[in-house]
């Protein structure tokens, strides 16, 4: 819950003794001082560790951990260490898809919904559209949603396809580049669809088997169990080294669920490298590695600065980014996961590849690394690149806090909220996302998202409520801020009936319906509701059926009733309409339906 309010050194011959059959490993001069490069990377940036493999060719010329998988321990990272990998996966997506199209079993070029039908999008012309190529190179139109899948957490990638259709585009098809975990979600389950088999299965029997990448899970459960597994670390207060809970990604996995080793990972490189061969077989067809690695949609200006005159372009291939790098093409690809930071990156023509794995959370030691490795590896220039993106990391926390100073000047002194703390107590739900509970404690506010650490909600102003993590005692945590605000909003009989949340930056705050919190009741306690009730000479009739209360009124479909407490019911299927009973003593003499256009009483037939 964390990240929605923000968002040693092991000698290398003692941990590499599994490549030596398959990939011999070379040291060699170029690689003198980075030693004592990389413990001052490792200090400076506060990270706990990291591991770092190069390949050149078909071999593995350098692989070595630095610093603590476990930081507690004191137990040192090593070049088999596993770590979570973020998004580097959906290279692998990508090339799944790429051998099934040499198998002539999908055409990039035809609409996805062809392949997947349970498939929908916001409109009838994405449907129509949309095809496999969009979705790997993020041209789609949509903007990422990631809080779709982050917060409201769920086991089955059914539901998550489910909620695509009601997630809405920002651009044109093919107008704008725009990254979407939704889309490589998509990816894996066509693959799925075309062979009958899960995404893991097809990873595992197709690339990973193949290229020997026996240390390379997918599931979280069985990165846990590893003995080599590195655990996940955040900083709290920028300084503080902290240990992070491991994020289940498992539904989201063809987006990022691969944990593996800088070791494992040179396989894949190395793969790459020769053009989707390894050790004399083909893994993954030259065809495709080509358009993979070839610029499908430009993804930002990439021009030069007068800092960086060497460093531009930027494009997307197929689960690649691409860039010119002082002049050497660059095929790269991030990742960030809780704890975790990834980087995997290759340079073609220079037959070069370079992987860093770190175990803090959104770390800047991978880019650090790779490019303080790239300069080396190619001969360049020096270039002190942990002194510069320490530079641009402080200018970015300045910028951050200005934004926040500016969020509260806009605060209203001297408000209070519409209603008690009890009237906004329901469950917040979005079709496209999902559901929020809102519970009174104490007279205050908590909110309840899946199996994440409460938010505790303090007043902002009016019915604006700002959230701060309440850790797992329930303690709220006010050193850290959030731009997110909570709006509350009431239909016309004043009841609270909904929020809105600025969960997606590129889209107008989303709309989450109000549902009531039901109580629990019996067939028995609800008996004596039951009967007819007049309503302008209509008779409303009420009943009970398997435990549940049930509202007839004549010409309209028969109503389902929830009990909300104090003898009133919501009615299920709409929103902001309740049925309210009169009761004294034992006899309930009338109900009012309480609606947004106004109260309407019917008197108990005698």
């Amino acid at each position: 819950m964390r990240k929605f309010l923000l968002v040693a050194v092991t000698v290398l011959t003692s941990v590499t003794y599994a490549q030596k059959r398959t990939i011999p490993v070379v040291q060699q001069d170029r690689f003198a001082g980075l030693d004592t490069i990389f413990e001052r990377v490792l200090k400076d940036q506060l990270a706990a560790g990291f591991a770092v493999a190069v390949v050149e060719k078909d071999k593995i010329i350098y692989a070595k951990g630095f610093g603590y998988r476990d930081y507690e321990k004191k137990l040192p990272v090593t070049p088999n260490t596993l770590f979570a990998i973020g998004s580097c996966p959906k290279a692998f997506t990508s090339s799944l898809l790429g051998i099934l199209q040499k198998e002539h079993k999908i055409d990039f070029d035809e609409p996805a919904i062809k392949y997947l039908p349970g498939l929908k999008f916001y409109n009838e012309d994405m449907d129509k559209h949309i095809t496999i190529r969009d979705m790997m190179s993020h041209r789609t139109g949509l903007p990422r949603h990631d809080f779709s899948w982050y917060l409201f957490k769920t086991k089955s990638r059914d539901s998550l396809l489910q909620r695509i259709r009601y997630q809405q585009p920002t651009f044109g098809i093919r107008e704008k580049w725009q990254y979407n975990n939704f889309m490589f979600l998509t990816q894996g389950m066509i693959a799925e669809k075309m062979t009958g088999k899960s995404w893991e299965e097809n990873i595992k029997s197709r690339i990973l088997q193949p290229l020997g990448m026996a240390r390379t899970n997918l599931m979280i459960d069985e990165f846990i169990k590893d003995q080599d597994a590195a655990i996940g670390y955040g900083l709290k207060k920028d300084s503080i080294i902290v240990k992070l809970d491991n994020f289940n990604i498992g539904a989201m996995g063809p987006a990022g669920s691969i944990n593996s080793s800088v070791n494992d990972m040179a396989k894949w490189v190395i793969t790459w490298i020769n053009r989707g061969n390894y050790q004399g077989k083909e893994i993954i067809p030259a065809s495709y590695i080509s358009n993979a690695m070839s610029a499908q949609m430009v993804s930002g200006a990439g021009l030069p600065t007068k800092e960086r005159p060497d460093v531009f372009f930027s494009a997307y291939g197929m689960g690649w980014s691409l860039a010119s790098y002082k002049g050497h093409y660059r095929v790269e690809h991030g990742g960030n996961i809780d704890g975790f930071s990834a980087s995997t990156c290759f340079f073609p023509t220079d037959s070069i590849g370079i992987i860093v794995l770190t175990n803090q959370n959104g770390s800047s030691v991978t880019s650090i690394v790779r490019n303080i490795m790239a300069d080396r590896l190619l001969k360049l220039p020096f270039f002190d690149w942990n002194k510069d993106i320490l530079e641009s990391n402080r200018k970015a926390k300045e910028a951050a806090k200005a934004a926040e100073k500016t969020l509260s000047s806009n605060q209203q002194k001297n408000t209070k909220p519409s209603h008690t703390s009890k009237a906004y107590e329901g469950i917040y739900t979005h079709p496209g996302y999902g559901s929020i509970e809102v519970v009174e404690q104490n007279d205050s506010l908590f909110v309840h998202i899946y199996d994440n650490e409460p938010l505790w909600l303090r007043h902002f102003h009016y019915d604006i409520f700002q959230p701060y993590n309440a850790g797992k005692i329930g303690k709220p945590d006010t050193t850290e801020n959030s731009s997110l605000r909570f709006q509350f909003f009431m239909n016309e009989s004043g009841d609270i009936h909904s929020l809105s949340l600025k969960l997606e930056p590129t889209i107008d705050p989303l709309s989450f319906k109000k549902t009531p919190r039901t109580v629990k009741t019996s067939a028995d306690e609800l008996q004596k509701f039951t009967g007819e009730y007049e309503l302008g000479g209509a008779v409303v009739k009420i009943s009970v059926k398997n435990n549940s209360l049930f509202a007839l009124v004549p010409g309209q479909p028969e109503y389902e009733l929830s009990a909300v407490g104090n003898n009133r019911f919501a009615i299920k299927v709409l929103t902001g309409y309740f049925v309210a009973f009169d009761v004294n003593g034992t006899e309930v003499p009338q109900l009012t339906f309480q609606q947004p256009n106004g109260n309407f009483v019917a008197k108990r037939k005698k």
